[in-house]
């Protein structure tokens, strides 16, 4: 040991007396940190800047006219990308797009042909044609360049869409509304016929009566005449009144019939949108469901799933109150199997949901979640998905046929009301007639009289028919049900159908920038760099090593790389955090951390030279490429191939890495434990091997070196 520090110490000495080692040596601390810096601050935020990244944009839509009136959806389209800021829209012909997107002057391009408004406007047609919009992509320009454009353009076709739908929608409700105000209006004149009707109904045997006593007493009779004559005008009035809303409420319901069927391709979209995020809570669910799964894990998972389960109860929960409300003005209760459907998997969400709590309770203290109850969670999920691929599977075939059965059951009771005041037009003149015979019969006597009371029973029958008509549809229906329904808020229903979930995001361990995110990875990888750099310049070899023995000679010089290796990890891990203020929670961690990386990672690496010579620079640099590919620091380890994914968790990176992303993110003291003591293992097996392997094997690799050294090719 005594041998080991003279060296260490003849080291220093020399190191400090000599000026120009001193340059060297401050040179190979510092250097190695602007790898790290210029990495990060390149990085910092790519994608906040995304302005640049032209895009060319063309659209040669010729409009086309939809009910009466012109449209021209590019020419929106193109208004409305001259407000978005986020990339690099320049507007130009199709040939200039073209041509510069061939030439790089364009990372891509996207034309809006000729037929796109005509081909949108079929929806209103038998024949539906999808619209189509052209985007071309220059992918040698640069790797990242063309998922930022594919993402412009998805995100512009998902635009489009969405506001299509919403228009649909609203275009469905504003008639609904329309003839609910309507309704609400005239009800009154609604119900003064209906009581009029009735009024007559229950007078018909007093008219009877004067009819017969007409032959006796004309006198009585021609003043119950003339009342009756009197009241006439009005019955006539309202009748009409009423006849004329039905027919009203039949062409509005007739109207809608035919703008719900322009929406049901887009509303099958937004369906399937639902379905694809009940998904995503299947993924955490299996998440839940790993073996050996931390608590604290399934405490996260667990938090992330009350939440998105929260949001589905409340969506299927308005969907329920509207299809309900709507069953319950059609007749035959049409919509009731899917109203079934859409409540099982309401009932399944909360029993998800109280699972959820249940184990996110389990797992509050640190235990381990109940198998039982992940067992109920796992198997209520599946179910959730699998009524929701049904739901989905079925909708052209079972709930658009239901929703259109509701409607045109609506129709056929506004057709029969119409008919019913229809008929009770009809009976006017014969009732009018009746009491005009009545008054003659007064004034011509006997003979008039019994023409009148041959004619009555007819009379009578019909008033009856058109009572009982409107006693049956008020036992039906309630028209005020109907009213509410229609009368609901245009712009919510919309809204609802064009977005019916919502992503509610909850961020942890929120970094505010790339090049903050990256750092762990560019700090980690310049601590390599500069230990590979420490044995390229200075020699792991001692003058005068034979008078020492193999392992003091090992120990000593490592002890001089180690010294330079540290003041690196303090340089750069200092300059992150002052000098171009990389976000780091826990700062004074991130300090001790990378000087724990530059100490394994410097230990390493001289062993590999100290042992192998040139070969073992080698063998760093090929471990060095490894890593880059191997241990996550750019792609997540799970999309890299299956080799590298078999690597992974052999590779110091892996650990280094993780924990440098802990403190710069937030510290979970239990993942950084792990990874010390990974990395810790790893240094004492690899100066286990310096201590007890330098000897027998640097003499082998001595024999190739010096061989080698014959060429006058290496040094």
């Amino acid at each position: 040991m005594k041998n080991t520090v003279y060296i260490y110490t003849r080291d220093l000495k020399r190191i400090f007396t000599n000026w120009a080692m001193i340059i060297i040596v401050l040179t190979l601390m510092i250097l190695p940190s602007f790898y790290a810096w210029f990495n990060i601050k390149a990085s910092w935020d790519p994608y906040g800047r995304t302005e640049g990244i032209a895009i060319a944009v063309t659209s040669e839509d010729e409009g086309s006219t939809i009910r009466g009136q012109h449209v021209n959806v590019g020419k929106d389209i193109i208004a409305t990308l001259k407000k978005n800021k986020t990339l690099g829209w320049t507007f130009v012909s199709k040939e200039k797009a073209d041509h510069g997107v061939k030439h790089g002057d364009y990372y891509a391009s996207i034309v809006i042909p000729k037929d796109f408004s005509q081909k949108l406007g079929t929806v209103l047609q038998d024949r539906l044609e999808k619209p189509v919009i052209i985007y071309k992509v220059n992918e040698k320009i640069n790797a990242v360049a063309p998922k930022i454009t594919s993402k412009g353009a998805s995100s512009l076709t998902q635009q489009i869409s969405e506001k299509f739908v919403k228009t649909a929608n609203g275009a469905i409700f504003s008639v609904f509304n329309e003839l609910g105000i309507t309704l609400q209006r005239d009800l009154p004149t609604i119900q003064q016929v209906e009581q009029r009707i009735f009024e007559l109904e229950n007078r018909l045997p007093e008219i009877k009566k004067v009819i017969n006593e007409a032959n006796d007493t004309t006198q009585k009779a021609g003043a119950i005449v003339s009342k009756a004559q009197a009241a006439l005008p009005e019955v006539e009035r309202l009748t009409a009144d009423g006849a004329q809303m039905t027919q009203q409420l039949n062409t509005f319901l007739t109207k809608s019939d035919e703008v719900l069927k322009t929406a049901e391709p887009t509303i099958n979209e937004t369906l399937h949108r639902v379905q694809q995020r009940a998904l995503g809570v299947q993924e955490l669910k299996n998440q839940l469901m790993e073996k050996d799964i931390a608590p604290a894990e399934v405490n996260a998972a667990a938090e992330q799933l009350k939440g998105q389960l929260t949001k589905q109860i409340a969506d299927t929960g308005e969907i329920l109150t509207l299809l309900t409300d709507l069953n319950a003005v059609s007749q035959g209760n049409v919509l009731s199997p899917v109203i079934n459907q859409i409540k099982s998997v309401h009932t399944l969400l909360k029993q998800q949901l109280s699972d959820v709590n249940d184990l996110q309770q389990q797992t509050k203290n640190g235990d381990a979640p109940d198998p039982s109850v992940l067992e109920k969670f796992s198997s209520r999920t599946d179910q959730a998905v699998s009524k929701l691929n049904t739901l989905t599977n079925s909708y052209s075939s079972t709930i658009v046929p239901a929703i259109e059965q509701a409607i045109k059951e609506a129709k056929d009771k506004t057709a029969s009301a119409n008919a019913l005041l229809d008929e009770a037009n009809k009976s006017m003149p014969d009732v009018s007639n009746v009491l005009s015979k009545t008054a003659s019969g007064i004034l011509l006597g006997q003979q008039e009289l019994a023409k009148i009371t041959k004619d009555f029973p007819r009379i009578e029958q019909n008033v009856h028919n058109i009572a009982d008509k409107i006693r049956e549809f008020q036992r039906k229906e309630n028209i005020e049900d109907i009213i509410n329904l229609l009368k609901n808020d245009v712009q919510k229903e919309s809204d609802f159908f064009a977005k019916p979930v919502l992503l509610k995001e909850e961020r942890l361990y929120p970094i505010p920038n790339y090049g903050s995110a990256m750092s762990p990875f560019y700090t980690t990888l310049c601590l390599w760099v500069g230990a590979l750099l420490l044995v390229s310049i200075l020699s792991v070899e001692v003058a005068d090593e034979e008078r020492f023995k193999s392992y003091e000679v090992y120990l000593g010089r490592l002890l001089t790389f180690l010294s330079i290796a540290l003041v690196q990890a303090f340089i750069v891990t200092i300059g992150d955090l002052f000098l171009i203020k990389t976000y780091v929670v826990d700062k004074v961690p991130f300090i001790f951390l990378g000087l724990l990386c530059s100490f394994v990672f410097m230990t390493i690496v001289y062993t590999l030279v100290a042992i192998f010579g040139n070969a073992g620079k080698a063998m760093a640099i090929v471990l060095l490429v490894l890593q880059l590919s191997a241990a996550g620091g750019t792609f997540p380890i799970q999309v890299v191939p299956a080799f590298f994914q078999a690597l992974n968790p052999f590779l110091p990176f892996t650990y280094a890495i993780s924990m440098m992303r802990e403190v710069v993110g937030g510290m979970l003291a239990d993942i950084v434990r792990k990874d010390v003591t990974v990395l810790l293992c790893i240094w004492l097996g690899v100066l286990l091997v310096g201590i007890f392997l330098h000897k027998p094997l640097s003499k082998t690799s001595a024999k190739l070196t010096k061989k080698a050294r014959e060429s006058k090719l290496i040094h």
